[in-house]
């Protein structure tokens, strides 16, 4: 991973982001928390080890896996019970098929899950190709149709969450992360996104710097999946100009990026944008290349046999090519926050509430935000460039068409959102995806 902001000679200087070193975060401190339910809807999932592996950093006194698929449920469960004696883990441990058992006065509910499994991802990413667009699962033609699916589930998840946990915070790590908040925010719920980018980001920054990661804060702001690192902070100095010019080869060939646009743009886009900035490139190399979603099935395989050795007490390191790397990290740190009320800033995806100049007040934004007891604050944002903002404005409306499409179901709305995403933009294209995805998601 990689990101950058910074015009070569430009003068360091200190950034009000981060007024004391102690707000420092994306790290879980070491300090207790008062004790917690958290429940994780979803938890046969593959990531699932990475969660636990930083579990007992916080005082949890019930930690609920849920899924509906009963061998997965039982071969994480069975991961998850030996990582946490390994660690001392001294609460409860429960794996559940039953959502209402499993939110009933949880503290903190996290939402994972795959609607369709890797099969209607494959299908996401495959689909668009034979109509000239790219295949992706998050953006895209690709993220609409996943879209589609998940945003009906995760707010029938949310309805018994508020019946039975109405004061519990509902974390959620499903893509598209930005689609799925705003349809739950729409819908009243106590809701905050997460991503790993910026922890990824954080994390290898530090390295670079040889510094301990609490140092360093992340200013990556955007929309989830279309976001562009314009400082990183080491103890409140921006130094992100210094490593440009130190590391600036290596960061953009680590997005995949030319050099000379990360010197243009004076920030350091997130992969994700290579799907936009270097659109053609990435369609022919998908057109020939190996679908992302089937490598993941053969490394979910891989992961569920390590999975199934009793002798397996540990995160394995082939989790970290599945993705969500840090995953654990991000998630208990801001739990942490939430409940311990430290201020400690985290990336998140919050109501935009006039962060970001341009957009509107209730679109979703991708921002660091100090986070205490009462939620997510965002810290001030100088207003996007041009050049930056033109894009996020048109993927916010798609996100927001997204959302309606999702809800009405109405082929009007969806072939609306579709017309509005960048990626896709075209009648002749729109008519084409609406029926291979939509049949897809339909079916799921």
């Amino acid at each position: 991973m990689g990101r950058n902001w910074g015009r070569r000679g430009r003068v360091r200087r200190r950034v009000g982001l981060v007024p004391r070193r102690a707000a420092l975060a994306s790290v879980v401190s070491d300090v207790r928390s008062p004790t917690v339910k958290i429940a994780v809807v979803g938890g046969g999932s593959t990531y699932t080890p990475e969660l636990v592996s930083g579990l007992t950093r916080l005082s949890v006194d019930d930690f609920v896996l849920q899924d509906v698929d009963a061998e997965r449920r039982d071969v994480v469960g069975g991961m998850a019970r030996r990582m946490l004696a390994r660690q001392g883990f001294e609460g409860r441990l429960e794996m559940t098929a039953d959502l209402d058992a499993a939110v009933a006065d949880a503290d903190f509910v996290l939402v994972q899950i795959r609607v369709g499994g890797q099969e209607a991802r494959l299908h996401d990413e495959t689909a668009p190709l034979a109509c000239g667009c790219i295949g992706q699962e998050t953006t895209g033609a690709g993220g609409f149709a996943k879209a589609m699916r998940t945003v009906p589930v995760v707010l029938e998840i949310a309805e018994r969450v508020q019946a039975l946990a109405p004061e519990a915070w509902i974390v959620d790590f499903t893509n598209p992360v930005g689609i799925i908040t705003r349809a739950l925010l729409d819908g009243g719920h106590r809701a905050v996104g997460l991503c790993n980018v910026a922890i990824g980001f954080q994390r290898h920054f530090a390295e670079l710097l040889s510094v301990e990661p609490a140092r360093v804060v992340v200013d990556q702001v955007g929309l989830n999946h279309l976001t562009w690192v314009r400082a990183v902070l080491l103890d409140g100095e921006d130094v992100l100009p210094s490593l440009l010019a130190a590391h600036g080869d290596e960061l953009a060939a680590e997005v995949e990026l030319p050099r000379r646009l990360l010197d243009d743009l004076g920030a350091v886009p997130s992969y994700y944008l290579r799907y936009f900035y270097a659109h053609d490139v990435v369609f022919r190399e998908q057109l020939d290349g190996e679908p992302r979603a089937a490598t993941v099935q053969a490394i979910e395989r891989s992961l569920l046999d390590l999975y199934r050795d009793p002798a397996v007490d540990e995160r394995p390191d082939l989790l970290m090519q599945r993705g969500g790397a840090y995953y654990s990290e991000a998630a208990l740190g801001l739990i942490s926050s939430l409940t311990g009320g430290d201020g400690a800033v985290h990336e998140v995806d919050v109501r935009n509430n006039g962060t970001l100049a341009g957009l509107a007040d209730d679109d979703v934004v991708e921002v660091p935000a100090r986070v205490g007891r009462e939620g997510p604050q965002p810290l001030p944002q100088t207003p996007l460039a041009p050049e930056l903002l033109g894009l996020v404005q048109h993927v916010a409306a798609y996100e927001r068409l997204t959302v309606q499409a999702a809800l009405s179901r109405d082929p009007v709305e969806a072939r609306k959102a579709l017309l509005a995403h960048p990626l896709v933009g075209q009648v002749e294209l729109v008519d084409g995806l609406l029926e291979r995805l939509v049949a897809e998601a339909v079916h799921h």
